[in-house]
């Protein structure tokens, strides 16, 4: 698998001031304000900030899986709306908090996101498991017998199929063990330097940003309040409410 994001760099994705309010019962409340920045193709992005900070909001603007409310997100530098949406989600893929697997074997799951609707052959099946280090066994499988670990990468596997230019994953090892978080954190690294995808990331970890060690987006309250390099952010946070949310007083 070879994408554009492989083949050149600059930015692939921006977004400037994009905002998204929501009717609540008190009254609209904006739950992404002014947020403003440039994602480079093969980029490694981790959005890090406390629960309702709006992260896993701001991912869902950024394939029109919400519709913003202000601003402008353009991804190769047209507005995402040029895009017919079912192309946009193509290339821009989003792997959810809670993996969830159609019905059905393994291999049905990856032939679901297919751009040819047929069944794949063992090859195809093996090619998209290894990249998320599953044995090729595990294709004729029932897929609700998986692990909730090898559920997720399956979930991984399947937005693969897509040959995205970006992958969003929202908080993808928030109902992992430890060990298996690892091995989601290591899959990550992977995919970003070999297959030369850009990747945003959204968790309320700050350890787990360390360990994949790219670049954060600090957020609270719908807020971009900081960016940096995750160990530079760690060793210097330049705002209080980093500083805060670091040492573990913010959650």
């Amino acid at each position: 698998m070879e994408t554009s994001a492989a083949r050149s760099d600059g930015t692939v994705l921006s977004a400037d001031n994009l905002t998204r309010t929501v009717a609540t019962a008190s009254g609209d409340k904006r739950i992404i304000d002014s947020f403003s920045f440039r994602f480079d193709h093969r980029g490694l992005y981790t959005i890090v900030g406390p629960s309702g900070s709006g992260k896993t909001s701001l991912l869902r603007l950024f394939n029109r899986l919400d519709e913003k409310s202000g601003g402008e997100v353009r991804f190769h530098d047209r507005p995402i709306e040029q895009y017919p949406v079912t192309h946009l989600r193509r290339k821009i893929a989003l792997v959810f908090q809670v993996p969830y697997l159609f019905p059905g074997t393994v291999a049905e799951n990856l032939a679901y996101c297919c751009p040819v609707k047929t069944n794949p052959e063992e090859a195809f099946s093996s090619r998209y498991l290894h990249l998320v280090g599953l044995e090729p066994g595990l294709a004729g499988r029932d897929a609700a017998t998986l692990s909730v670990g090898q559920q997720q990468r399956v979930a991984l596997a399947r937005a693969l199929v897509l040959e995205p230019e970006i992958l969003l994953l929202d908080e993808p090892t928030s109902a992992l063990d430890p060990g298996a978080a690892k091995t989601i954190e290591d899959l990550i690294l992977k995919l970003n330097r070999s297959l030369g995808l850009t990747i945003i990331m959204v968790t309320h970890n700050f350890s787990q940003a360390l360990a994949l060690d790219g670049v954060s987006l600090v957020m609270v309250g719908g807020v971009m309040i900081e960016t940096g390099r995750s160990r530079e952010l760690m060793a210097r946070p330049g705002h209080d409410t980093t500083r805060r949310f670091i040492a573990g007083d913010l959650r």
